[in-house]
């Protein structure tokens, strides 16, 4: 049986003190902290797609592109995830994320989780090295392999 992945933008938004921008997802029932991300329409490149999820989620504009990764980090969804998404007629096995990162040089009172589709109902800034203890454990192995390509372009980044 083949498997599909959906095509996913993830993003990572960094400040000036090198912390990460990390929100808390709306409809779980424990704290689930992720970076914004979302699917990667037809006819959209990754960039776009990022820029475009970044501000739906979050209200963020004055962001300024630094990087990405060039090819997908993949993480499968659990079966019982696989099966619900079946019921709503979603046929997908997990996603294939590529990850851009970006600058931000505004200010907190900018980001508004109260979109019109909220998926966020909090947010903090955090080490990128805290990131993959922070997120559902399905996501870990691949925050930790997008963490160890951008931590060194932020520690960097003047």
């Amino acid at each position: 049986m083949s498997q599909h992945f959906r095509k996913n933008a993830g993003v990572v938004v960094f400040r000036a003190d090198k912390k990460v921008l990390m929100c808390s997802r709306i409809d779980s029932r424990k704290p689930s902290w992720q970076f914004p991300q979302g699917g990667i329409e037809s006819g959209e490149s990754v960039k776009e797609a990022a820029i475009r999820e970044l501000y739906e989620e979050t209200s963020l504009r004055r962001v300024t592109w630094v990087a990405e990764i060039d090819r997908p980090i993949r993480y499968e969804f659990p079966q019982e995830i696989k099966e619900a998404f079946l019921k709503k007629g979603i046929v997908t096995d997990g996603q294939d994320q590529y990850w851009s990162l970006f600058y931000f040089d505004g200010d907190d009172a900018e980001i508004d989780l109260k979109t019109p589709e909220p998926e966020f109902d909090d947010y903090r800034w955090v080490d990128i090295s805290e990131a993959p203890n922070l997120v559902w454990e399905v996501k870990k192995q691949a925050y930790m392999e997008m963490v160890k390509v951008f931590a060194p372009i932020i520690d960097n980044y003047s």
